[in-house]
């Protein structure tokens, strides 16, 4: 699997996925092709059975970025329509990432910028090498983030530090994202995937429906009102009871030993 793929490099190692985004001489900016072959990516995975697929790390290769944004050498030609598809394709293609079922982690390993940016938003955490930098550079180019970063950095740091990044273009360095709240842990680069792997680790040891569920109802609920963010959650919560998983699971506590989950 993912022999065939140019611009992507798609490794399985015990059944936790890694994708490397390979485009090291353009810093691996987003482009038609990455984007194409990301979404076929995303659908062999989330077309998986648990066992195959407990989780996915998505980074970069080399040791500069993770990705420094959309390729502007292919942007600067587009037309308002053509524009619009791009922008499509690339919040359809980070869509998918938030709807995987399993946990997606954002190992940032040096520039994330633009869409680099969008990208790890789009994960389900960020975990960022020190030497990273972070930023919705956009407006230097008389562009706004087009790839879902309007939308998901607001959530991420609240409406005024969103604003006061996306209307300066600045870049953040690693550690003051991490005092934003925009990235979980800061770590040296040569710890990072390692350091990654190792959270994966325990979190693929939990119920891997229980893992869904909390994905489904963290992403239905983040904009909904109390009442029916709270009966979302007792939906969520009361269908786990009918699963061979919570049965394993709570059998396991009464009788002190380690659960072994189906996914079933």
């Amino acid at each position: 699997m993912g022999t065939d793929f140019k611009t992507i490099k798609l490794k399985n190692e015990a059944n936790v996925w890694t994708l490397t985004i390979t485009r090291p001489e353009s810093l691996n900016a987003l482009n038609q092709d990455v984007l194409s072959e990301m979404a076929q990516a995303l659908r062999l995975i989330a077309e998986m059975k648990f066992e195959d697929a407990r989780a996915l790390v998505i980074t970069g290769e080399g040791l500069k970025a993770f990705v420094a944004g959309a390729d502007i050498k292919e942007m600067q030609n587009l037309n308002s329509d053509q524009a619009k598809n791009f922008g499509i394709k690339g919040q359809s293609v980070f869509h998918e990432i938030e709807l995987l079922k399993i946990p997606v982690i954002a190992a940032v390993n040096g520039f994330a910028l633009g869409g680099g940016l969008e990208l790890a938003l789009a994960c389900d955490f960020i975990y960022a090498s020190e030497n990273a930098k972070l930023g919705l550079p956009e407006v230097s180019l008389g562009l706004i983030p087009g790839f879902g970063g309007t939308v998901r950095l607001s959530r991420a740091v609240g409406l005024r530090k969103a604003r006061e990044m996306i209307f300066s273009g600045e870049m953040l360095t690693a550690q003051e994202a991490f005092e934003w709240g925009l990235v979980n842990k800061v770590i040296p680069q040569a710890e990072l995937l390692p350091s990654v792997y190792k959270k994966i680790e325990m979190m693929i040891s939990k119920g891997p429906l229980a893992l869904e569920s909390s994905k489904k109802a963290i992403l239905n609920n983040w904009d909904l009102d109390i009442e029916a963010a709270s009966t979302f959650e007792a939906e969520q919560f009361s269908e786990l009871f009918n699963s061979d998983d919570s049965k394993e699971g709570m059998m396991a506590f009464v009788q002190k030993r380690k659960a072994e989950f189906t996914g079933h």
